[in-house]
C-alpha cells in the first residue's frame, strides 16, 4: 500500500484520543533499535524518522545500532524490552517473516514483537554486469535457457530476499541459474563491477546510481509493486511474467509484544504523521525507497501473508541459511 495523505491520516486517527484520555507519554527519551550497522540505507532512514519524531513528541528519540545475524540480534533486544513505548525498532520485516523459517530465533515473532506501522519498501534491482551483453531481462533468460547454468546470479546470501526471488523465478521458468551467495553487499558490488558473475540482485540505493549512469551496471528488472520514477523504462518482474518473484524489502516500526492498545495507536499515529513530512518523504524518495504507511492491523496482515509465502517456498525448495 503506497503512501497517500488520506490513508495516513486515517491510520493515525486511532491515536487521536482526547487529551484527557491520553496517557502521559513520552516523559523521557525513546530508544529506537536499528538491527543493522551504521551508514546503510536503513540506518539513514531510521535517523530521519527519529529526528522527526523528536520534534513531534518533544522528547529525544535516540537510534541504537544493534547489528548482527541478519537483524536477529537487534530484534531479540526489542523482544526483551518492556512494552511501555520507550523502546521501538526500525527494521526490515525479514527477521520476523523469513529468519524463523531458516533456523531457530530467540523470540516468538507473533508474541514477542508488535507491528506498529509499515514505513517503506525498498525495491530490489536486478543488474546486468560486464560479464554479459544482455540488454533486457528476456535476453538474459533466453541465454540461460539455451546454455543451462551459464548465468550466475549473485545475492546477499542463502535465504536472503534475492535468493527467494531467484528460487521463485527458477521454479516458474525451469531455467537453470547458478546461485552465488555473498555475505552482505560490499564485496558483492565490487565483484559485480569486475564481471565476476552475470546478474546482481541488490536493494536500491544512492551508491548504485553512478554505476548505472556510467553503464557499468545495467538495470534489467526491478522487484517492486510498480516501476521506479528514477528508472521508468525498467519493468517490474511482475510485468515480465514473474509475479511471485516480484519481491521488495518491506520496512517498518516495531514495539515489544503485549503493547497496550491506546499506546500502540498513539505511536502509530506519530509514525504515520512523520511519513507525511517533506523532509522524511524526500529522503526516502531520493534513494528510491517508497513510503507506505499503515495501521498496526494492516501491517500485521501484510507480514502474515509474507511469512506464509516464505514458509511454503523454503519447505518446497529446501533453502538453508548460511
Amino acid at each position: 500500500m503506497t503512501l497517500n495523505r488520506r490513508t495516513l491520516l486515517l491510520a493515525g486517527a486511532a491515536g487521536a484520543l482526547p487529551a484527557f484520555a491520553q496517557p502521559l507519554y513520552p516523559t523521557r527519551p525513546i530508544r529506537m533499535i536499528v538491527p543493522y550497522p551504521p551508514g546503510g540505507t536503513a540506518d539513514a532512514v531510521a535517523r530521519a524518522l527519529a529526528e522527526r519524531l523528536t520534534v513531534q513528541v518533544g522528547q529525544p528519540v535516540v537510534v541504537e545500532n544493534k547489528a548482527g545475524a541478519s537483524g536477529i540480534i537487534g530484534m531479540d533486544a526489542l523482544a526483551k524490552a518492556t512494552p511501555d513505548g520507550y523502546t521501538l525498532a526500525f527494521s526490515a520485516i525479514s527477521p520476523l517473516v523469513l529468519s524463523p523459517y531458516l533456523g531457530k530465533v530467540p523470540y516468538d515473532p507473533d508474541l514477542d514483537i508488535t507491528p506498529v506501522a509499515s514505513f517503506m519498501y525498498s525495491p530490489v534491482l536486478l543488474l546486468a554486469t560486464p560479464a554479459t551483453q544482455a540488454q533486457t531481462f528476456r535476453d538474459l533468460m533466453g541465454g540461460a535457457k539455451d546454455k543451462p547454468r551459464s548465468v550466475r546470479w549473485a545475492t546477499s546470501g542463502n535465504g536472503s530476499l534475492g535468493h527467494l526471488m531467484l528460487e521463485q523465478l527458477v521454479g516458474q521458468s525451469k531455467v537453470q541459474i547458478v546461485h552465488v551467495p555473498y555475505k552482505g553487499g560490499g564485496q558483492q558490488l565490487t565483484d559485480a563491477l569486475s564481471g565476476q558473475f552475470e546478474l546482481l540482485s541488490i536493494n536500491a540505493g544512492p551508491t548504485l546510481a553512478e554505476h548505472i549512469q556510467s553503464g557499468r551496471l545495467r538495470p534489467l528488472a526491478v522487484g517492486a509493486p510498480k516501476r521506479l520514477d528514477s528508472l521508468p523504462t525498467v519493468p517490474t518482474l511482475a510485468e515480465l511474467g514473474y509475479p511471485k518473484a516480484n519481491l521488495s524489502s518491506q520496512f517498518g516500526v516495531f514495539a515489544p509484544g503485549n503493547m497496550p492498545g491506546r499506546l500502540l495507536d498513539r505511536i502509530n499515529g506519530e509514525v504515520v504523521t512523520a511519513l507525511l513530512h517533506p523532509d522524511v518523504r524526500n529522503r526516502l524518495l531520493a534513494t528510491d525507497n517508497v513510503p507506505t504507511g499503515s495501521t498496526p492491523k494492516e501491517f500485521a496482515r501484510l507480514m502474515t501473508a509474507e511469512a506464509q509465502a516464505n514458509a511454503l517456498l523454503i519447505r518446497t525448495v529446501g533453502i538453508k541459511a548460511d
